[in-house]
């Protein structure tokens, strides 16, 4: 475990539990899971559970096996055996969420990149991303990536995956995997073919471009997406739908689309809208950081030196990026174009969570860091902290259908959790000042991960 908070834990006699040893490689699952039921008591901690309710001081937490069995505002007694976390000057919330990324690794065709992959999701739990949702990519690679999670087999946040993508021929990410439909009940074959890797979340696209920079392209029809979204509902699977214009996205509410991967950025929305997803309580994803990253490298390369950053990226990439891809991007008319409307987008997700819309973390990008960006940027545009930690935390678990298992730090939930030596309630940017990480009641061995923090 980390240096800095290995004081934090003492292990009381006579017994003294085993530490798990968390090491790098995909496969060797007896070195990765603990041997015994693991027993933790964090001790004295502010709590913020995720809820959005108001942060809980001198919390004490009991961690039995993979559940939070325990939240106390006073001392108990400390079961025999158990390993003591001092919470003492630390914050406590959730694991983050991210619900919109692209596993690195898998976006060739040829889905073979496992390495760069391994480093993304280490970069994940490394920067306390605890679960993830990969919104599009190589089937084959990420439901096999997602297999091994599951079976505990490689370090990694939970995964869950679409695969590839559902859409009309041409459209939309048609080009990477994807179940292109056109009519129906025609479609009923490929859906079933895409249903037998098990998604967790099908994705549809339905954007015609024509937006920005894009030519158009051909769009999805909204009564054929309607009755593929019955169907995939009907096999028990959610769906959401990437859109882009106020339009589009309420035509995909109407067709029973479960979720938005993304906000309106094409315009300012509509009071009306806002009611529908207040009314409708449809999850909207943030993905902020992706067309923001452009202007912010062109203009502020220097984020890029700060400590998550340089722990998680490589070094040759930050020389790139710094380099060739900054100029690329000063060069690009989308750059200036996303540049302008970003803020649109913060503002219209600010306006849509202040009506009690349900607006959840996600970043469209493939590094940990980027997730806390999203943070700041929700922050920035006018949600209060204390909000955009349930949006990167309880709602996310909304946005999966998994809340009563996943998403705030109450008894009986999955204990995936992160300790903070600040509170991000005074500066949101402290989500990254992390001490700890804990998935499934494991302590994450942040120093065995395979990243430039420990080489």
């Amino acid at each position: 475990m980390p240096a800095a908070i290995s004081s934090r834990v003492q292990m009381p006699l006579p017994i003294r539990l085993l530490v798990v040893l968390i090491v790098t490689c995909w496969v060797q699952p007896s070195n990765i899971l603990a041997q015994e039921p693991n027993l933790l008591v964090i001790q004295d901690v502010r709590l913020i559970d995720g809820t959005g309710r108001p942060p809980i001081d001198g919390a004490w937490v009991l961690i039995q096996g993979d559940r939070i069995t325990r939240i106390s505002r006073t001392s108990f007694k400390i079961p025999d055996g158990a390993k003591i976390i001092d919470g003492q000057r630390s914050v406590l919330l959730p694991g983050l969420m991210d619900m919109h990324i692209h596993l690195s690794g898998g976006r060739g065709l040829d889905g073979s990149d496992w390495n760069t992959g391994r480093r993304a999701l280490h970069g994940f739990l490394y920067s306390g991303i605890t679960t993830v949702y990969d919104a599009g990519n190589n089937a084959d690679f990420i439901f096999d990536v997602r297999a091994r999670e599951r079976a505990g087999t490689i370090i990694s946040p939970r995964i869950f995956a679409s695969g590839g993508v559902v859409t009309a021929p041409g459209g939309h990410g048609s080009s990477l995997s994807g179940t292109l439909i056109n009519s129906w009940p025609e479609a009923i074959p490929l859906l079933d073919a895409h249903l037998a890797h098990n998604p967790d979340i099908v994705k549809f696209t339905f954007d015609e471009h024509g937006w920005g920079t894009r030519p158009l392209i051909p769009l999805l029809d909204p009564h054929v997406m309607a009755q593929a979204a019955a169907y995939l509902n009907a096999h028990g699977v959610r769906t959401t739908v990437h859109t882009s214009h106020e339009f589009r996205a309420r035509q995909a509410i109407m067709a029973g689309l479960n979720t938005l991967a993304h906000p309106i950025i094409q315009g300012p929305v509509s009071d009306e809208f806002v009611q529908l997803m207040a009314n409708s309580r449809t999850p909207m994803v943030s993905t902020l950081t992706i067309g923001e990253g452009y202007s912010r490298l062109v203009e502020h390369p220097e984020f890029l030196d700060r400590p998550l950053y340089q722990a998680v990226y490589e070094p040759s990439l930050i020389e790139r990026l710094k380099g060739s891809v900054r100029q690329e991007y000063a060069a690009r008319a989308w750059t200036t174009w996303m540049k302008v409307m970003t803020p649109v987008a913060q503002e219209n997700l600010r306006k849509i969570h202040a009506a009690n819309g349900v607006i959840v973390l996600g970043s469209d990008q493939s590094a940990g860091p980027q997730s806390h960006r999203e943070l700041e940027l929700m922050v920035d545009g006018g949600i209060p902290p204390l909000d955009a930690i349930r949006i990167g935390t309880l709602n996310a678990a909304v946005f999966l259908g998994k809340e009563r298992e996943l998403g705030s730090i109450e008894e009986g939930k999955i204990a995936d959790l992160i300790l903070l030596g600040s509170d991000p309630l005074v500066d949101i940017s402290n989500t990254q000042d992390i001490e700890l990480v804990i998935k499934g009641g494991v302590i994450i061995d942040r120093e065995a991960l395979d990243l430039p923090a420990n080489r």
